[in-house]
């Protein structure tokens, strides 16, 4: 059962290039398919979420993390009475944009990239699904429809100001209608993916020895989560008490989109998903409090982890990896692989089309090819705590992104 603003498939606005329906999925089913098979999907499993993909089997990637953001929207939007496979979709498309090295080798590909229309790594993920991942015979990436578009481009609310290129030059083919709100399940994925990192962010700083339960403890929330299991659980043992406690902390988090996003909608009274896109605001949101509470844990976050020294260190190492890669590349492009020379024969040593060619190329390498490519290409070392291994990233040259 699905509520009236809920997106429907039998009234999708379609695809760019139409097909014929398939006979037992919908067209939303179809688009997570088509993610989940994606190359740059696969590729998600060796690029970094904080740490670097080699620094410990057990720490988050991007794999893991569009995972467990696709479990949490499946289970919001079911309570909500939404399009759960909609909602899937754009949840494990939000991060197919992200560059190798995280955050830090965004930065990096956006500053290398500041002359040529900057880099952006959701308006990166249209380029992939509309335009790089090249393997149907009748178009170019996965011809996704326009909702799922909608949902990857916009989930974190309107794109206003300078349009980023990469999400620009498609939404001159299929208007995505970018002024407004995406809908309601997008909004899902949105909130789904902070629900997600803030709660894996903990345990994986908790693994790196970053800081201690202890601290945690005395954090907003999470006090409140430790009080419960010490009185439902006394003198229980370190690794189930913290655990015990942070899978508390997930649930205070999900149940409360889940009863401020019931309330907005409700209040909002929406009869069809256009209501929900013209509403001026988000309608899936957490509450006042839990978002107070939540900026002085990603406060903590930040201070301990995502700027703890061992971390700041490496950033420093694989920013270098980014911006030494990309100078190579446009002064030599008979380096770019076969497959990616081809493009590069086209543009008539257009200066623009190339570095876009060669930012497509660098922001699709995974942690660990970044590292072998550099290694191979300036004949140095990789640093201290980089490490590259698997042969089978330095054998093929995919023409669907970086390796």
């Amino acid at each position: 059962m699905r509520a009236p603003y809920a997106s429907d498939p039998l009234r999708s606005r379609g695809r760019l290039y139409p097909e014929e329906e398939s006979a037992f999925r919908s067209c939303f089913q179809r688009d997570r398919d088509r993610i989940i098979h994606a190359s740059a999907f696969r590729r998600l499993k060796h690029k970094t979420q904080v740490f670097i993909e080699h620094e410990g089997d057990y720490f988050r990637t991007r794999l893991t993390h569009s995972i467990e953001v696709g479990q949490v929207a499946r289970t919001i939007a079911g309570a909500l009475e939404l399009n759960q496979e909609l909602t899937e979709a754009v949840a494990l498309a939000h991060d197919l944009g992200h560059t190798p090295f995280g955050h830090t080798g965004e930065d990096a590909m956006h500053e290398l990239m500041a002359p040529y229309g900057g880099f952006d790594h959701n308006a990166q993920a249209i380029r992939i699904v509309t335009n790089l991942e090249r393997t149907y015979a009748e178009w170019d990436g996965l011809n996704l429809t326009w909702e799922t578009l909608e949902g990857i481009a916009k989930h974190n609310g309107p794109v206003t100001g300078q349009i980023p290129y990469a999400l620009a030059d498609y939404n001159a083919l299929h208007d995505l209608e970018l002024s407004t709100h995406a809908s309601a399940e997008a909004q899902v994925a949105a909130l789904s993916d902070d629900i997600a990192y803030n709660n894996h962010d903990l345990h994986d700083g908790l693994r790196a020895e970053l800081f201690s339960t202890d601290e945690l403890a005395e954090l907003p929330i999470l006090s409140g989560c430790f009080a419960e299991v010490d009185r439902l659980y006394p003198g229980l043992n370190y690794y189930r008490r913290r655990h015990e406690a942070l899978r508390r902390f997930f649930g205070v988090l999900v149940s409360d989109v889940i009863d401020v996003s019931r309330a907005n909608l409700q209040a909002l009274k929406p009869e069809r998903v256009e209501d929900i896109r013209a509403a001026g605001e988000m309608m899936v949101r957490f509450s006042p409090g839990i978002w107070a509470d939540l900026k002085v844990i990603r406060q903590f976050l930040f201070q301990r982890m995502y700027r703890a020294p061992e971390v700041v260190e490496m950033r420093k190492k694989v920013t270098r990896i980014v911006l030494e890669l990309f100078p190579l590349f446009m002064e030599s492009p008979e380096l770019l692989p076969k497959q990616w020379r081809k493009d590069v024969e086209e543009i008539e040593g257009d200066e623009l089309k190339l570095a876009r060619i060669v930012s497509d190329y660098i922001s699709g390498m995974t942690d660990r090819f970044a590292i072998v490519e550099h290694a191979r290409l300036t004949g140095a070392e990789p640093e201290p705590g980089l490490r590259a291994s698997g042969p089978g990233h330095i054998r093929y040259a995919d023409r669907v992104s970086g390796e």
